[in-house]
């Protein structure tokens, strides 16, 4: 979830890994170790950048469905799922280290199942990562009957997905849901012939960027 620290906008999930860090560099500086209190001090940083959580404004288009991770896209294809039950398109975000790790709701709906698998931790790009890897699959039920799923995968260097909403809540398009750990992707399933505004090597925001429009 959303909060501050030291006045900026970071997800509380990263507080608790951000607290030793600085303790540890004061201790250090303190002490007069001055290599190890920079060293500390740096990933310190490395650390709080990692969990931002900067307000969005979701753009008020009609049907919009707004990228649910900052990244890059590395992947949109027609694909068979389980969850999403049946055949759709599958837009892959690569998040690296450097992104903003916060998930967004790309539409509005009610969730109506939440499916959890532990797996291997694969190199996020990589396609074996969708089938392989630990993931969070969010069924979303729009308010017109449509259904989309939103897949938090882990990577190589991922060790947790974190999931804040649960099955039954409705929940708003732009709303944060949930972050994955130091490196990851997200991908997301649309019904077929759903009108996709981005191609792969686009770079884009969590809960901003327009991804595509539904029918």
């Amino acid at each position: 979830m959303k909060g501050k620290f030291l006045f900026l906008p970071i997800a509380r999930e990263g507080v608790r890994f951000i607290l030793p860090l600085l303790l540890l560099t004061a201790v250090f500086y303190y002490r007069g170790w001055l290599i190890p209190a920079v060293i500390f001090l740096v990933l310190s940083i490395f650390v709080i950048a990692f969990f931002r959580d900067p307000e969005r404004v979701c753009p008020k288009v009609e049907g919009g469905i707004v990228s649910p991770a900052d990244g890059k896209v590395v992947g949109i294809e027609e694909v068979e799922d389980a969850l999403y039950n049946g055949k759709a398109v599958r837009v892959s975000i690569f998040l690296n280290i450097f992104n903003v790790h916060v998930n967004r709701v790309p539409v509005a709906g009610q969730i109506v199942d939440i499916v959890y698998n532990k797996g291997k931790f694969l190199n996020a790009a990589n396609d074996k990562a969708s089938l392989d890897n630990e993931q969070n699959s969010l069924l979303i039920e729009t308010s017109k009957g449509g259904r989309i799923v939103v897949r938090q995968i882990a990577g190589l260097i991922a060790r947790r997905i974190v999931c804040w909403v649960k099955k039954g809540e409705f929940i708003s398009r732009g709303e944060r849901f949930g972050l994955i750990r130091f490196g990851s992707r997200t991908d997301i399933f649309l019904s077929l012939g759903t009108e996709i505004s981005v191609k792969v090597g686009d770079k884009v925001k969590g809960g901003r960027d327009l991804i595509g429009v539904l029918k």
